[in-house]
């Protein structure tokens, strides 16, 4: 018997304030936190975050979390049970690195099956200093989520601005 695809929900607003299961982190490498979404979620989750990842990092990611992987810990003090962290690749015009930036998506949601969670919520991986051209980015994102098998039930992605809403809401019709 085949999973149903997740129900699709377009937010525009703040990740850290979002009610689900699990946050998705589009984070750095090194997992110590960052800009953007990865440091609202390191600032807003707290100390116990930023924990969890150092013994990551001291444990099984030496090098640190590489582009395309995912991996969870607690969501501290954020409203959500989990932060499952994926890093995203940095776009580059001379090569297609488009499998990369679908795989933060599948293994997130890979990590949240294993997890239980059945709410989940994203970001619009690599879009931001990452330089991924947001409809792409859109696309990606969309395509890949409708097509991985998982037992999430939902997933929300949540747009910081409308530009970034207008291109998520092209890419799901």
């Amino acid at each position: 018997m085949s999973q149903p695809t997740p129900t699709l929900t377009l937010v525009q607003g703040d990740i850290t304030r979002q009610h689900v299961d699990a946050v998705v982190n589009a984070a750095n490498s090194s997992l110590l936190g960052g800009g953007g979404v990865d440091g609202a979620i390191h600032r807003a989750g707290g100390p116990e975050i930023l924990a969890e990842c150092r013994a990551l990092r001291a444990s099984r990611y030496g090098r640190g979390l590489p582009a395309g992987r995912a991996v969870a810990t607690t969501a501290g003090r954020l409203p959500a049970r989990w932060v499952i962290h994926t890093v995203g690749p940095v776009y580059a015009e001379d090569e297609d690195r488009s499998a990369l930036l679908a795989s933060c998506y599948r293994e997130s949601l890979r990590v949240a099956d294993e997890l239980g969670a059945r709410t989940v919520a994203f970001p619009a991986v690599s879009t931001g200093v990452y330089g991924w051209p947001m409809e792409d980015g859109a696309r990606i994102a969309v395509e890949t989520v409708r097509t991985v098998r998982t037992r999430v039930e939902e997933v929300r992605f949540v747009l910081f601005d409308a530009p970034a809403y207008a291109a998520f809401e092209a890419a799901v019709r």
